[in-house]
């Protein structure tokens, strides 16, 4: 390695144009070459450095110790290539020196000075560009939790599949959804469902081939691509395993978690002959198992894209509906069993279709909490109940109590409840309000029972557990539960004068609220033989149901014949055969 000299500048100099360079003008550029930020190398035609800067030597004894050099490495060979060939080159070099990698980018250009054939190079160090391109790289196309592939990688792998050479070869893609994952998140915090999408990951990884991608697509969704299949029957085999895999409970953080997947499968070219079209019908399809019951395995047919269409139409009309108003409430009452004064009403939605005929809420409010649509839905509500209060008192009278339903989702969600609070209080008679919730929203780890609960309490907003018996229930969990209200679901009513266990229990609840002050009400009474068990083996003073009234519509309600009124007849002398004999369990509805 030599250093550079005067002789070497003023031959330099003189080539270019006999300039004279005076003895500190040399010392000057000397420097100034030595400390330049890039590395700068001159070779003759045998390959020896006759100049090398402080950061070309720098760089050339990385390249020495390096434990995985460039595949340039031999760079006397190499200078010598480039010199013959008499072409410029520009080269990536990286060096890995224990956890620390290098990558420089070279440029080489062979030069003739002085009649002298020389291989100026320049290297400038990239190192942190690169490792800011690697990291773009991984966050487009892995997955920063799990380290899957992202849905590009596999969008891109499929679509080249189907381009690809023309041949008949197979191909299944499979879309995977964590069941209940909000629950598991809710209950047990985000960092641990994090820690089980991890874990999860690492089961449905194993035993994939080479050909094969799993990747992760957004929050608890997978797309599976088993690449190449003999058959339908070695993909559910393989699924099958998948799923008995998954069977054995995940330990993470002192806690014993099980998990499970849905699964819908879409073969090619039977299923479709696009990526997009593939990835629908697996989606598809696994929505039929979520509808059928969670946890197995729906290979796609042509069926369930027709509900898809019909799922998607009723879709449409629903946000049309919101965007229209076209919503409108009906009243049912909940009345004292022992004087039959109407204690409250219960604002139940109703959605009109496009013809003006009334749909349950089974038909809509799922769909408009998995939306998202469901907090307009709730404000729509509280502004018909203000909007026709003066009716509402007329028919129902001034001190009942309105109840209105919030879902599970909307009550742990800390900014809509505390709009819809304030909405309440706007409203100028807060107290005659109920809200409805189930009990998972009070158990899991939402800021419900913790933030929410004490703002509604501030307003004098009343609480009430809505399907009491049939959601997440624990004993330890209801103590700590200070609702006013629990409204034991209609499933242990039916029929209870002849279901002695269901007896049992409705004596257990009835003790518990009474030991933790709190008001039960009854829902469902549908006949006068429950109606009269209730009264004759029970303290329950109140209850819901078809017996005593159908949910009455806001253009139905008559001030001229109130319910509170004494036109109503005592509903507890009503012989059995004359209830409502059009009616129907199956056809009853409650939101």
């Amino acid at each position: 390695m030599h250093n550079f000299t005067k002789h070497d500048f003023q031959s330099a100099a003189s080539t270019a144009g006999n300039e004279s360079i005076s003895s500190n003008e040399l010392d000057i550029l000397r420097n100034l070459l030595r400390l330049l930020p890039a590395g700068v190398t001159v070779q003759d035609e045998r390959g020896e450095f006759i100049i090398v800067n402080d950061a070309a030597a720098a760089q050339l004894q990385l390249a020495a110790n390096a434990s995985q050099p460039s595949p340039a490495d031999d760079h006397h060979e190499a200078s010598l290539d480039m010199l013959r060939s008499g072409r410029p080159v520009v080269l990536e070099e990286a060096f890995t020196c224990g956890a620390s990698k290098h990558v420089f980018l070279t440029s080489h250009r062979p030069v003739q000075i002085a009649g002298r054939n020389l291989l100026v190079s320049t290297s400038t160090d990239i190192s942190e560009q690169k490792a800011f391109e690697d990291q773009l790289f991984r966050s487009a196309y892995y997955d920063e939790l799990t380290g899957l592939p992202t849905r590009r990688v596999i969008e891109h792998r499929v679509t080249g599949l189907i381009q690809g050479d023309g041949s008949q070869s197979r191909f299944a893609l499979a879309f995977l959804d964590v069941d209940n994952f909000k629950h598991i998140n809710d209950y047990y915090g985000h960092a641990i469902g994090d820690a089980l999408l991890v874990e999860l990951s690492k089961r449905l990884g194993l035993a994939l081939r080479d050909t094969d991608i799993l990747s992760r697509i957004s929050g608890d969704e997978f797309l599976l691509l088993l690449n190449p299949i003999s058959s339908d029957q070695e993909v559910a085999e393989f699924i099958q395993i998948m799923h008995e895999r998954l069977r054995a409970p995940f330990f993470i953080d002192q806690s014993e978690i099980f998990a499970s997947t849905s699964i819908g499968v879409s073969l090619y070219p039977m299923h479709g002959r696009s990526y997009e079209a593939l990835r629908q019908n697996a989606d598809i399809a696994m929505y039929r198992v979520k509808n059928n019951g969670k946890g197995s395995t729906a290979f796609f047919d042509a069926s369930m894209e027709r509900e898809a269409l019909a799922r998607m139409k009723i879709e449409q009309s629903l946000r049309l509906a919101i965007l229209e108003k076209r919503f409108c409430c009906a009243f049912q009452a909940k009345v004292d069993i022992r004087t039959q004064e109407v204690k409250g009403i219960e604002a139940l939605v109703r959605l009109r279709d496009d013809e003006g005929v009334i749909q349950a809420p089974g038909t809509f409010i799922n769909l408009a909490v998995e939306l998202g649509l469901i907090d307009d839905l709730t404000l729509l509500v509280l502004a018909e109940i203000v909007k026709s209060i003066d009716l509402i008192n007329d028919t129902f009278g001034p001190n009942t109590t309105i109840s209105i339903n919030v879902a599970a989702k909307q009550a742990g969600n800390l900014e809509f409840m505390r709009a819809f609070a304030r909405a309440l209080e706007e409203t100028g008679f807060p107290k005659r309000f109920m809200i409805e919730v189930t009990e998972d929203a009070f158990i899991t780890r939402s800021h419900f029972q913790d933030q929410i609960l004490p703002i509604l309490r501030g307003i004098g907003v009343g609480i009430s557990i809505d399907d009491f018996g049939i959601g997440y229930s624990s004993l330890s969990a209801l103590a700590d539960i200070t609702a006013d209200e629990i409204k034991i679901d209609r499933s242990f009513i039916t029929d209870i004068h002849r279901r002695p266990r269901s007896q049992g229990i409705l004596r257990a609840i009835e003790s518990l609220s009474e030991a933790l002050g709190m008001t039960v009400v009854a829902e469902g009474i549908e006949s006068f033989e429950e109606l009269t068990y209730l009264q004759a083996a029970t303290r329950i003073r109140y209850a819901q149901g078809y017996y005593f009234a159908r949910p009455i519509f806001l253009e139905d309600l008559k001030p001229a014949t109130p319910i509170n009124s004494e036109s109503r007849a005592s509903l507890a002398a009503r012989p059995a055969h004359e209830n409502r004999a059009a009616y129907s369990r199956a056809s009853g509805f409650r939101r």
